[in-house]
């Protein structure tokens, strides 16, 4: 690999290198950078890159493979195996699919949409990419509460609205207001009357950027509701859900968190709903074992960390990365908004660098491990995992890391340094060793972290033809994309949840012929290269085309899969004709 590019930015480093080696285990930094509070090394780590963030691409003997991209999710692993000629075997029987469509018939008020999506308005949305992102962060576990007792969960059930879309619906919403205005206008209506109105209307469209937030515990048939208003954090929507509980009179071992979005107006974009969070009584004390590795704590997982003065819950603060009016990023405890970090198990010997290789397995204390964010894919330094009692480090426990235990990060090599909170800063304190343990150190309550696991549900979605009267959710979730048959006869089969009979199947802008199997798997037919600008010029040129859902009424939802067009030697194109060939004879 070339050597990675340094340079000074304020007294901080940062660090830039090429494309990373995806066959490679270790892990490269981004080009960002960061600053940190007070006197802890400022350093700028690599983005970590598992195999399956970005898979391989795989070449195939009919012309097509299927990876992710542009932040889809991970594809099964038959999805980057090679097909060979004799793969047309597991291509699905067309009178099979045929049936399957037409036991889920379409509903009658779908026979006829107002509105369909055209190609153009597709290639529009394919150059500007002004789609609607709603992102909900929170924990894994939730804490049940007993009697009158209200443990509201940490870190709260978060927000965020993200994308070019909420501003051009931001738009809309004013262009609307100011037609309303003028139609109800009363020319004869005192000048300060029609100051007030149209005073309280600017408020109203200010206020139109985003929908308010209805969230309650599901599922449930009469559900307790609490309105969130979101606010404005660099060029986002968010809020936060922080007087969410569950009751010891709730029997529900797991729950979700749904959200209704919904405007002024009455206007409804649908539920959202979380990944499902797993009630537990309260944080274990014991040493864990393996057989509820529920509650431990895996390498390669996300976790929040937040640290509460003298169990106050106002003084809750969680570790964050923020973002300065000068563009720097900075780590911050945070009263309102908490990081959710990927933690990486690393090996004893590893030595500080920019590039680190990382370990699978469960998190135990004493063990070496790397916090970089998911958001801005910065780090910290390599620290170790120590268990904390009344302020207390044990130096030498060696159990896994279970939920909401209390934990300290020491600095490797360092003078008993630990990773330490003051008000809203991030700072290095010193421990002092225990005069009656040896094998314990004494810190302060700042440099005491509660972590738990934390997990996110992201939908994405664009009404391509136009506004719609129907909320856009369900939103469809593609987990998986497989490649079946080649040639003439290729199709896609995507699995996944939430799919409709009244979605189809796109490739960049060619709709393709699909076919709905259940709601969690739909089939399409691969399209002819020629279907393209591009293969139109040159059938035999390398293509990748990004593959979406569509429902009825022209809403679009990004998969974040590609589908790419590989031209395929000759003698491979013969070998296939001859299997088929062989494969069709009359036996």
């Amino acid at each position: 690999m070339p050597a990675s590019k340094r340079q000074r930015f304020d007294n901080q480093t940062t660090a830039a290198v090429t494309t990373p080696n995806m066959d490679s285990t270790q892990c490269h930094p981004p080009t960002s950078h960061m600053h940190l509070s007070q006197n802890i090394p400022a350093q700028s780590y690599p983005q970590i890159h598992p195999s399956l963030l970005t898979p391989p691409e795989t070449h195939t003997p009919y012309s097509y493979c299927t990876y992710g991209g542009n932040g889809g999710g991970p594809l099964d692993e038959e999805t980057s195996q090679t097909h060979g000629a004799l793969a047309v075997s597991s291509y699905p029987n067309m009178e099979e699919v045929s049936a399957a469509r037409y036991e889920n018939p379409v509903d009658a008020r779908y026979s006829n949409p107002t509105q369909v999506l055209s190609r153009e308005q597709m290639q529009r949305y394919l150059r500007e990419r002004d789609h609607e992102t709603v992102v909900v962060l929170h924990a894994r576990v939730a804490q049940k509460s007993y009697g009158n007792e209200k443990r509201f969960f940490c870190p709260p059930p978060s927000l965020y609205l993200k994308g070019k879309g909420w501003n051009k619906r931001r738009d809309r919403h004013v262009a609307e207001s100011s037609k309303t205005n003028e139609a109800t206008n009363n020319p004869t209506t005192s000048s300060s009357s029609s100051t007030n109105n149209n005073s309280n209307n600017n408020n109203d469209v200010n206020n139109c950027l985003y929908p308010h937030a209805l969230v309650y515990i599901g599922p449930s048939e009469h559900p307790l509701m609490q309105q969130l208003t979101f606010e404005e954090k660099v060029d986002q929507g968010f809020c936060s859900a922080k007087t969410l509980f569950i009751s010891d009179s709730d029997k529900r071992k797991s729950f979700i968190i749904c959200t209704r979005l919904m405007y002024p107006n009455g206007k409804s974009l649908g539920v959202f709903e979380s990944r499902r969070i797993k009630v537990i009584s309260k944080p274990s004390k014991k040493k864990q074992s393996y057989k509820n590795t529920e509650l431990c704590i895996s390498s390669g997982t996300t976790v929040a960390l937040f640290n509460r003065l003298r169990s106050q819950t106002v003084s809750t603060r969680y570790l964050n990365i923020e973002d300065t009016d000068d563009n720097r990023s900075n780590f911050r405890a945070s009263s309102q908004q908490w990081g959710a970090f990927t933690i990486h198990l690393l090996d004893d010997e590893e030595e500080e660098g920019e590039e680190f290789s990382v370990r699978d397995g469960f998190i135990h204390y004493g063990q070496t491990v790397k916090l970089v964010c998911v958001r801005t894919q910065l780090a910290l330094p390599r620290l170790v995992i120590r268990k904390v009692d009344k302020q207390q480090v044990s130096i030498d426990a060696d159990d896994p890391v279970s939920q909401l235990h209390k934990v300290a990060f020491y600095f490797k090599d360092s003078e008993r340094m630990y990773l330490c909170l003051s008000q809203e800063k991030i700072i290095q304190f010193q421990a002092t060793q225990c005069p009656k343990d040896p094998k314990k150190e004494m810190i302060t309550d700042g440099a005491s972290w509660t972590i738990i696991s934390t997990d996110k549900a992201e939908y994405s979605f664009c009404e391509g033809a136009g506004p719609v009267s129907d909320p856009v959710t369900p939103v469809p979730t593609v987990r998986a994309m497989q490649l079946n048959g080649g040639g003439d006869v290729a199709m896609i089969e995507l699995k996944g949840e939430n799919f409709q009979a009244v979605m189809k199947v796109w490739f960049a802008d060619v709709e393709a012929d699909t076919y709905y199997r259940c709601s969690e798997c739909i089939i399409a037919v691969v399209p002819d290269i020629r279907s393209f600008p591009e293969g139109r010029e040159d059938p035999r040129t390398k293509l990748t085309v990004p593959v979406s859902l569509v429902r009825h009424d022209g809403v679009i939802y990004p998969t974040g899969l590609n589908f790419a067009y590989t031209p395929e030697p000759l003698e491979l194109i013969e070998m296939a004709m001859r299997s088929r060939e062989m494969y069709h004879q009359p036996r």
